[in-house]
């Protein structure tokens, strides 16, 4: 190819448990991610969402993409919780996506869990330094 690298989005092309989160990142099929991230039946994605308070729904556009093929939204918010928007809850339950937000941590958590029981679950995870 002419001209050198191609600079793609950072996707991951499958499912899978996030191993570790914290230092600005996540851990993940032995790979690594600095920054937010999208788990979404088409994989895991980069997320450019640095501010869990401004999260809109065409953050979330990838998960009401596939939203037939998601039921539960879980939201990592940072290292506190932090209630999503109402207009942003309202507009995923039309889409058909059950909404919880949460700590990153609690998020990781809940997704991995929700993961093992082959559930219909996908997750937007804000990175956290900590």
């Amino acid at each position: 190819m002419a001209g050198g690298i191609e600079i793609r989005p950072a996707h991951f092309p499958g499912r899978a448990p996030i191993d570790a989160y914290g230092n600005g990142g996540f851990r993940f099929a032995d790979m690594s991610h600095r920054g937010s991230i999208l788990c979404l039946p088409s994989g895991i994605h980069g997320w450019n969402v640095t501010d869990p308070a401004k999260i809109t729904l065409e953050d979330l556009s990838k998960a009401v993409e596939q939203a037939g093929e998601i039921e539960f939204l879980l939201v990592g918010t940072g290292d506190g919780m932090r209630l999503l928007p109402k207009e942003l809850r309202a507009a995923l339950k039309e889409a058909g996506i059950s909404v919880d937000a949460m700590s990153t941590g609690a998020a990781v958590r809940t997704y991995n869990i929700m993961l093992s029981e082959s559930r219909a679950v996908a997750a937007a995870l804000v990175a956290v330094e900590g």
